[in-house]
């Protein structure tokens, strides 16, 4: 009863001062490599290994005709 609801009541003000939770926006902001053949998106994080293995799986070409801007970070 009372118990519950008071505790409802308290609990209930914790929730307003956290923000979102979700990474969803960040992520889609982060992705800054992009593949010049098919226009794929990759983090920028992503290293070279697997932009090469896309390049050659995908389009049977070089990381340098895919990803002529990428720098090797």
């Amino acid at each position: 009863g009372a118990k519950a609801a008071q505790k409802r009541e308290r609990n209930s003000g914790k929730q307003v001062d956290k923000g979102p939770t979700s990474r969803l926006k960040v992520n889609e902001a982060a992705k800054s490599i992009i593949c010049q053949t098919c226009r794929q998106t990759f983090l920028l994080t992503t290293r070279a290994p697997a932009l090469e293995e896309h390049a050659t799986n995908k389009h049977s070409k070089s990381l340098a005709e895919c990803f002529p801007s990428y720098t090797g970070k």
